[in-house]
């Protein structure tokens, strides 16, 4: 078995992300390798391997070095026949795919551009962790693009998180891509949350923005108006080019990330071209201030 001095980390850009090289995830990990690469990600966020040829088992068996594996969320009955796709046969894989068979998808979450979220930030244990491998690419576009919310957090004016101290924001999941949650009327049959606007990460101690433009749709305690307008300039914060990592997807990619200082965004890409990324999760905990 390798030993860790072969795991060498390449930083991809000034915002976050890293080129993990030197380990075959296709084989156990020792200790020392696991201790390596979690290092590397309290530090980069996102970690990227490449050229992998990951079995389902693989990718398991990989991501529950990090904790309990995470189940599939199912959507509620009113708008299950958005999501459960034909091949989604493990409660503990999501296929993240436009591909259909006979008219059928057979993943979820699957076209076109996907905005900015957060996996699973309107559960009352978000994920903590998301693990995406790469099966099948068009020929253009679908990048992943990540954010880094510790960088968003300290670029808040002081006056805006003096404000927004003690606050919750509610998230809400319409099983949409590219369109605001709402949260006027009823949504007590909606998969919905309210969490700090401002999170202390539970394992680094840094405190991280914990909003998105896509699942994000209020500040408690707050006028419609001035929540919208606080929110909107959240969003922008959060969203700024300098904090944020684009990732060009190659076959055999093998993406992972910390749900809870980040957020990610897909680009648009060619319909008819063929997508298709298997994604697993590690279950988190409530979040605090």
């Amino acid at each position: 078995m390798h030993d860790v001095i072969d795991i060498t980390v390449a930083p991809l850009s000034p915002a976050c992300g890293a080129e993990v090289s030197g380990v075959d995830l296709t084989r156990p990990l020792s200790e020392t390798q696991v201790r390596a690469i979690k290092e590397a990600w309290g530090k980069h966020l996102v970690l990227v391997f490449r050229g992998q040829k990951l079995s389902q088992d693989d990718q398991l068996r990989f991501a529950s070095y990090f904790g309990d594996l995470g189940s599939r969320k199912k959507a509620p009955e009113a708008l299950r026949n958005r999501t459960e796709g034909l091949a989604q046969d493990h409660e503990k894989v999501l296929l993240v795919s436009n591909i259909k068979v006979d008219g059928v998808p057979i993943g979820a979450f699957g076209e076109g551009e996907f905005w900015f979220h957060i996996d699973s930030g309107y559960s009352p244990k978000p994920y903590k962790y998301t693990f995406l491998y790469a099966l099948e690419l068009p020929s253009t576009g679908g990048n992943t693009m990540f954010s880094n919310m510790y960088k968003a957090y300290e670029a808040v004016p002081q006056a805006l998180k003096e404000r927004l101290k003690g606050r919750k924001a509610l998230h809400i999941h319409e099983y949409n891509r590219a369109r605001q949650a709402n949260h006027l009327g009823d949504i007590s049959g909606i998969p919905h949350h309210a969490h700090p606007v401002f999170i202390t990460h539970p394992d680094t101690g840094g405190k991280t923005l914990f909003v998105d433009r896509l699942m994000t749709t209020r500040i408690e305690g707050m006028s419609e108006a001035e929540s919208s307008a606080i929110l909107e300039q959240l969003y922008d914060i959060g969203e700024r080019r300098e904090f944020i990592f684009e990732h060009v997807w190659q076959l055999g990619d093998f993406l992972m990330w910390d749900n809870r200082c980040t957020i990610h965004a897909r680009t648009d890409f060619p319909k008819e071209e063929r997508r298709l990324l298997r994604r697993c999760t590690v279950e988190g905990e409530p979040l605090f201030e």
